[in-house]
């Protein structure tokens, strides 16, 4: 497949719909930001529109420039802006007000921040669960440099799920990611949260960058030894020429085949596999039925019913 052209199956809907529309509005009413927008993402508004009503927005905190440089991502790089202090109720307010049972929260990395805005974190998780217990949140979080005590900052909060993401086979990482960011760091991150919580655990990886196979296998084997729940693939696509080219527009059948080998050999809890999925793809809705599925009970009653209904 050429590199330079998209094939079919990569093209995707303009977004739409009363749903999509709403979170808008609202999202601007607070001067909110969602990885969603900043990131471009394929998927805005089949996540935001949902089925069952309101469906998957990820709100992304501590303003909208990056300290880091990843060669992937479409977030600019900057930093050193104070952070909102009003910025977890602004959030959980919007919460509320769009009315979502299952909530992803992520940030741009903030190097320039004592703490790299752990604390700041921490809080927006607190006021969402303050707000309304039963609401799930998803924080798909940096690797605050590998720093235990700040990890143990968002443990601390209790997300329902902590994620952070490998992004690529560890050949690739100085390619792909900052040169802050790296394997082994990533893997103790993930390592810690299971080590110290009940909490579940998810990441993800970008295919299309020149990976090999033995190469992608070989990270859900070492995902699954730090006993990783959740990975999520999905296709690197450019988002600029000043980025990274895409190396091989790898075809749907090979996204089916890794989520086969995620499931069913190496039983993660479960997978979403595809040239279109990102870390947040309906995160709600494939979270909640794998634990049901687990005959596990998900803490949240308007989730359950929701499940159930769909």
């Amino acid at each position: 497949m050429s590199r330079s052209r998209k094939p079919d199956w990569l093209l995707s809907p303009l977004p739409t719909g009363e749903e999509f529309t709403g979170i808008k509005q609202t999202l601007r009413d607070r001067d909110l930001h969602t990885v969603c927008e900043e990131a471009n993402c394929p998927n805005m508004g089949e996540c935001w529109s949902g089925n069952d009503g309101p469906g998957t927005a990820t709100f992304m905190l501590m303003g909208h420039k990056c300290t880091r440089s990843c060669g992937f991502c479409d977030v600019e790089t900057g930093g050193g802006e104070p952070l909102d202090p009003d910025e977890p109720s602004e959030v959980a307010g919007a919460v509320a007000e769009i009315g979502l049972d299952y909530v992803v929260l992520t940030s741009v990395d903030r190097d320039d921040l004592p703490d790299q805005g752990a604390s700041h974190f921490a809080e927006t998780i607190r006021e969402i669960k303050r707000r309304d217990p039963e609401t799930l949140v998803e924080v798909l979080i940096p690797d605050f440099q590998g720093e235990p005590e700040l990890i143990r900052k968002i443990i601390d909060a209790e997300p329902d799920v902590i994620a952070h993401n490998i992004e690529t086979v560890q050949r690739l990482q100085g390619k792909v990611r900052d040169p802050r960011a790296g394997y082994e760091q990533s893997l103790r991150v993930l390592e810690q949260v299971e080590r110290e919580s009940d909490v579940y655990t998810k990441t993800s990886i970008m295919l299309g960058h020149g990976e090999h196979d033995h190469e992608v296998y070989q990270t859900l084997a070492d995902l699954r030894e730090a006993d990783v729940d959740v990975v999520t693939f999905g296709q690197y696509l450019r988002p600029s020429a000043d980025h990274l080219p895409v190396g091989e527009y790898v075809h749907p059948d090979k996204f089916d085949t890794w989520q086969r080998v995620a499931e069913e050999e190496l039983e993660f809890l479960y997978c979403a596999s595809g040239p279109m999925v990102r870390s947040s793809y309906k995160a709600g809705e494939l979270f909640v039925d794998a634990v049901l599925r687990e005959g596990k009970t998900v803490d949240s009653a308007r989730a359950t019913a929701r499940a159930s209904e769909s």
